[in-house]
């Protein structure tokens, strides 16, 4: 009976050998499990893949550049933030950080799960110049489990069928058990000592899908000041253009007065110069811009060759994003930041950790005591394969490790303990940061706020002023310096209206990464201002 068992496991166990393709099927399906539960827990809910696209984006234009092909690609920052991720190297290599912590993870769960081992051979023997030869089979089934407090199980069963081929006897069936069972008493018993490599394993999963999601945090709103600074750009090169545009006029207009007797050559030069600087002035800009599109290309991967075409689908206003105009409260922006900032919280874990660590460390320094028991079984010699009770061999015993050299040991409780006050120092530093962080986030977003204001009010100003100068040169109250000097603050308080419009937009957005309280959804960026008193 137990022959058979014991086969018919051996049997089981070839035919679950996979292939390479099938384990590789296995890993990723145990690792996505452990890092969804993992990655709710932080509350996102979006699928996890290393998987890459089977043709990405870039490969597909290279392919258009290839062919002649020039038509613009028009992206908009939900579109760029996509692309960024698809062809990021700084993306996928922490995605492959954040699989391989949990794969790590499945090897410590594996450490305390049943352990099955199984082996079959067979060989032929005799001594040389005879025709006496003996041939077998040997089979054996090994199961090893380890306790959270310690304790080791191993049972080791086989089945051994062997033959004097010489003689042509029949085949001699041997089975065997054994049972071991070691029990720590003292140094290493407990499940806090046994089961730290797999706590500390799980730890790491949660410290790097923390981190994992402060780096999308982060690349997102670098792509974001990269998208809204090029737009920036964009706006520049308009009010140029449009300042170049009237001052053309201008200096037509002072052609025609002069040629009529009207005006002097004074003023018509006058015109002439301030075009001359303007179109100076166009032509940096549009460099500029080429620049500033080149950089936003090699930020998202894509060929630098491509014509890119940037839509602001109305992100490029406050009116987007309302939770940037709310006045927020600096003792609550800090303790929001505090309380949810992912890598301040993994700093803070890191104490336990290295608490942890000393208590696992002290233990290594004490005295070994283990209770060691054990029970093996043979069938008898000749007596086939029936196993009996009686020929229970057992044994019980202790073995005991004395302290006598621990230095080793000593030294590696002595560093847990400087490693401990480290980390302790390491989560002050880390909350001085944060608070450090978040108040120059939440002056700039201030400054940001009134330099906005400022020149929203500049524009309407200057525009007024440029009306008004015109009329005046027409009914001649006022020279063409009066409107060249007003064209000109015209087009400063523009550009500096588009730089405090993009600065305010990125301070915000600065300020609720910082308080953790941005979110990178596949709609783009969300912000939940609710833990401030804003509304989203």
């Amino acid at each position: 009976m137990f022959r058979s068992s014991s086969l018919l496991a051996l049997l089981a166990l070839l035919s679950a050998c996979q292939s390479a393709d099938s384990w590789r099927d296995d890993a990723d399906k145990e690792v996505y499990a452990i890092l969804e539960q993992r990655r709710a827990e932080l509350g996102v809910t979006d699928a996890f893949t290393l998987a890459q696209a089977e043709k990405p984006l870039r490969a597909q234009l290279l392919e258009r550049v290839a062919e002649g092909q020039t038509e613009p690609l028009h992206l908009d920052l939900v579109a760029a933030l996509q692309v960024a991720s698809e062809n990021s190297r700084d993306w996928q290599d922490q995605r492959e950080a954040l699989f391989l912590s949990a794969l790590d993870l499945t090897r410590e769960r594996w450490n305390f799960s049943v352990q099955e081992n199984g082996t079959l051979s067979a060989f032929l023997a005799g001594p040389a110049g005879t025709a006496e030869t003996d041939g077998g089979f040997l089979s054996n089934l090994n199961l090893f489990k380890l306790l959270g407090i310690g304790t080791s199980i191993t049972l080791d069963a086989g089945v051994d069928l062997l033959e004097d081929i010489g003689h042509a006897d029949l085949w001699d069936a041997v089975s065997h058990l054994s049972l071991n069972i070691t029990q720590p008493i003292l140094r290493g018993f407990g499940r806090d000592i046994v089961m730290e490599p797999l706590t500390q394993a799980e730890r790491d999963v949660v410290y790097q899908a923390r981190a994992y999601e402060r780096f999308r945090r982060t690349f997102a709103v670098d792509v974001a000041q990269s998208f809204f600074s090029t737009l920036e750009r964009v706006d520049r090169l308009k009010n140029e253009q449009s300042n170049y545009d009237n001052l053309v006029r201008l200096r037509e207009r002072n052609e025609a007065l002069a040629e009529a007797g009207r005006l002097t050559d004074i003023q018509v030069d006058q015109a002439r110069q301030d075009e001359l600087s303007a179109e100076d002035r166009l032509v940096t800009a549009r460099r500029d811009l080429d620049g500033a599109l080149d950089d936003f290309k090699f930020t998202l991967g894509l060929p630098i060759e491509t014509v890119l075409v940037l839509d602001e689908n109305g992100l490029r206003s406050l009116e987007a994003w309302p939770a940037l105009e709310v006045a927020l409260d600096e003792a609550r922006v800090i303790q929001t930041g505090l309380e949810k900032r992912l890598d301040h919280a993994t700093t803070r874990d890191r104490v336990a950790d290295a608490e942890r660590g000393a208590h696992v460390a002290a233990d290594a320094l004490r005295m070994g005591l283990d209770l060691k028991a054990g029970a093996a079984v043979a069938s008898p010699d000749g007596g086939g394969a029936s196993l009996r009770a009686e020929d229970i061999d057992w044994r019980v015993g202790l073995d005991l490790d004395l302290p006598l050299d621990r230095i080793p040991e000593r030294n590696a409780y002595r560093s847990a303990l400087i490693a401990l006050e480290a980390s302790k120092r390491a989560a002050d530093e880390s909350g001085d940061r944060v608070t450090s962080q978040l108040r120059d986030s939440l002056r700039s977003l201030d400054a940001a706020q009134a330099s906005f204001r400022i020149q929203s009010g500049s524009v309407i100003l200057a525009e007024r002023r440029v009306e008004s100068a015109a009329l005046n040169l027409d009914a001649g109250r006022a020279s063409t310096r009066d409107v060249l000097e007003a064209q000109d603050s015209l087009l400063s308080a523009q550009n500096s209206l588009a730089a405090a419009l993009t600065d305010t937009i990125l301070a915000g957005l600065f300020l609720y990464r910082d308080m953790e309280l941005l979110e990178v959804t596949p709609q783009g960026l969300a912000i939940d201002a609710t833990p401030v008193g804003a509304q989203p």
